[in-house]
């Protein structure tokens, strides 16, 4: 049997679940979904001090769940803290973190963060966050994949790229090599323009079709939902997502 593609290889952002604070928690409410990959947030770890690294990637391991990426972590060229971030996610096994940039510090935050990601191997997806923040447009996140490529890619979060008047399967096709993960998030959207989450793939996102395009343009990064609607327990929402993904 063919092994399952990185597109349809579907795990969970920690965040998602931001409501079960600790490792162990957090590896139940996986399995509950069934899912064994994660993309941890610092609700259920703190990468800023090494010295509470160790046991939240002993746990994972010990659940049998994949660290495939950390984040989303906003930097801004601070060397100091951000190594650490570095550091946790190589420990853990994760060839991503997902990153933000901010409008006053990107090109120095850039600098750093792609010689920590050359140094250690890990490289960075930069998350987009819709048309409100800075890194939610199209323009900027291109400018951003040139200055800071190879090191620096894209993590496409697909509500909000849609959110910010963009097409998550235009973006696959634009940038390729350089999209280096995905969210798959779902918004269904008022005629002003609101958006309310729903399942993945049950909204405006036409999965069938991105995940296609992902696997036709060879998407060798991660792939997680996340789910931020009803906090207390998600899980029953997303279970139905990851269904939806592995039947396509």
């Amino acid at each position: 049997m063919p092994a399952i593609s990185p597109a349809r290889d579907v795990g969970v952002q920690s965040w998602s679940f931001r409501e079960f604070k600790t490792p162990e928690a957090l590896c139940a409410k996986l399995k509950e979904v069934g899912v064994t990959n994660t993309e941890v947030c610092g609700v259920q770890a703190d990468f800023n001090d090494a010295a509470k690294h160790d046991a939240p990637i002993a746990t994972f391991k010990k659940e049998g769940m994949r660290v495939c990426s950390i984040g989303v972590q906003t930097f801004t060229g601070n060397v100091a803290v951000e190594r650490q971030w570095f550091e946790f996610a190589k420990k853990a096994g994760a060839k991503y973190i997902s990153a933000h940039f901010t409008v006053d510090t990107f090109r120095d935050a850039i600098k750093v963060a792609s010689g920590l990601s050359e140094a250690y191997g890990v490289k960075l997806a930069m998350h987009c966050h819709g048309g409100y923040m800075f890194g939610g447009s199209f323009d900027v996140i291109d400018h951003i994949l040139k200055i800071g490529g190879p090191y620096v890619g894209v993590n496409i979060d697909t509500a909000w790229c849609m959110q910010a008047a963009g097409n998550p399967i235009d973006w696959v096709k634009k940038w390729n090599k350089q999209v280096y993960g995905v969210h798959y998030k779902d918004f269904v959207f008022d005629r002003a323009g609101k958006w309310t989450e729903t399942v993945v793939g049950e909204g405006n996102l036409p999965l069938k079709d991105l995940i296609k395009t992902l696997e036709d343009n060879a998407f060798a990064g991660f792939a997680v939902i996340e789910y931020e609607a009803d906090p207390q327990d998600p899980a029953a929402a997303i279970k139905r997502g990851v269904e939806k993904i592995r039947a396509i």
